[in-house]
């Protein structure tokens, strides 16, 4: 601790330069519940909250809180004038290690995704360097169980590991503005279904596994979008089809559109340590349409249906009796919503400060919040 009574803590972002993904999303709904708590910790506590980010960013989460810069150097030593008593670093890609002395070091892991489908090299290189952040880890957080499971699993972590689960935004309320192609008072395009994709449309989000379906299913629209990601143009170039539509870089205005008026969504993705699109969809009440892959399942619950096959005839018949059974079976659609409402963002906010604080040693709040 500072002579002053001053503790320090430091949430770092490492190099996340795109809050547009899931872990730049992360980043912005914590962050935002920690700087809106920076007031009282520092009053009542003495805490100091500092993000450590690209300068770029600096100021993103107000004045309340400070900003130290990301440097390259970081990488092989990190020195500050100041000691720290926390470090917090939101995700294990990070490359910056912690500052030098601090005594509590905390990672978020969100997933080992690299240890499926990767050749052996891409695995071996991953794999050597999330166990050198964990030799330099005192605490971990992991987003999901299966998180959990595979750190404990193929990392050989035996110490406490903590499950917070993350939020996920409501876009129930947000202003809608159709997508290119579907205006609101076109008779023929409102009645028109399309089942909808949402990711960076990355190999291992399995975009290929709906283009397939989209080519068997020609009576059916398809609607992928996302960020205008290399991987996301690379697959609008390569792909013609007359029932399959791109739409990258759409807004929250354009997504929460989508979710609204989609038949289904679908997300076969091959490897997630969390998923945060489906829950976006589930708060609309859509029905949702999951790998039955990795943390996919225990996000989904029973409020999703699962492909156990990529094959196109098997995915299809998955999507019309999922179709059907949100037609037909009373209060699916209620309670689609209430598995979604299970997944908040300040819950999960509330999750991490109250670590910090039993990390730290502070006594618990006399009142919530």
């Amino acid at each position: 601790m500072d002579p002053t009574g001053v503790r320090l803590v430091g949430i770092s972002l490492g190099n996340i330069g795109s809050l547009h993904d899931g872990l730049g999303e992360f980043a912005s709904q914590i962050g935002q519940r920690i700087a809106r708590a920076a007031p009282e910790w520092r009053e009542r506590l003495g805490v100091h909250f500092r993000f450590h980010l690209r300068p770029s960013l600096a100021g993103l989460f107000g004045t309340e809180v400070g900003y130290l810069p990301v440097h390259r150097w970081q990488r092989l030593r990190h020195v500050q004038p100041e000691r720290y008593a926390l470090w917090h670093s939101l995700h294990q890609l990070n490359k910056n290690r912690p500052p030098e002395g601090c005594p509590v070091r905390l990672v978020t892991v969100h997933d080992l995704n690299y240890l499926y489908g990767r050749n052996a090299w891409s695995t071996w290189r991953h794999h050597r360097r999330t166990r050198a952040l964990l030799a330099r880890t005192d605490h971990l957080v992991a987003i999901s169980e299966h998180t959990a499971a595979d750190v404990r699993r193929h990392l050989g972590w035996t110490r406490p590991i903590e499950v917070i689960l993350n939020g996920a935004r409501s876009f129930v309320d947000t202003p809608r503005r159709p997508l290119p192609g579907w205006e609101p008072d076109d008779p023929a395009a409102a009645a028109r279904p399309f089942l909808f994709h949402l990711s960076r449309m990355a190999p291992s989000k399995n975009p290929q596994a709906i283009v397939a379906l989209a080519r068997a299913w020609p009576e059916m629209t398809f609607v992928l979008c996302g960020p205008p990601s290399d991987d996301a143009r690379a697959l609008r170039a390569r792909v013609r089809l007359p029932n399959l539509q791109f739409h990258l870089g759409i807004d929250d205005a354009q997504k929460a559109w989508a979710y609204a008026h989609c038949a289904g969504f679908l997300f076969p993705s091959l490897t997630e340590g969390f998923g945060l699109p489906p829950i976006e969809a589930m708060h609309f009440g859509r029905p949702v349409f999951l790998a039955r892959r990795t943390s996919l399942p225990e996000i989904g619950g029973e409020a999703a249906e699962y492909f156990d096959s990529f094959d196109p005839a098997a995915m299809k018949a998955v999507v019309e009796r999922g179709l059907a059974r949100w037609r037909t079976e009373p209060g699916r659609a209620d309670a689609i919503r209430a598995h979604a409402a299970r997944f908040d963002w300040d819950r999960a906010g509330a999750a991490y400060l109250a670590l910090y604080r039993r990390l730290l040693g502070l006594p618990a709040p006399s009142t919530p919040g």
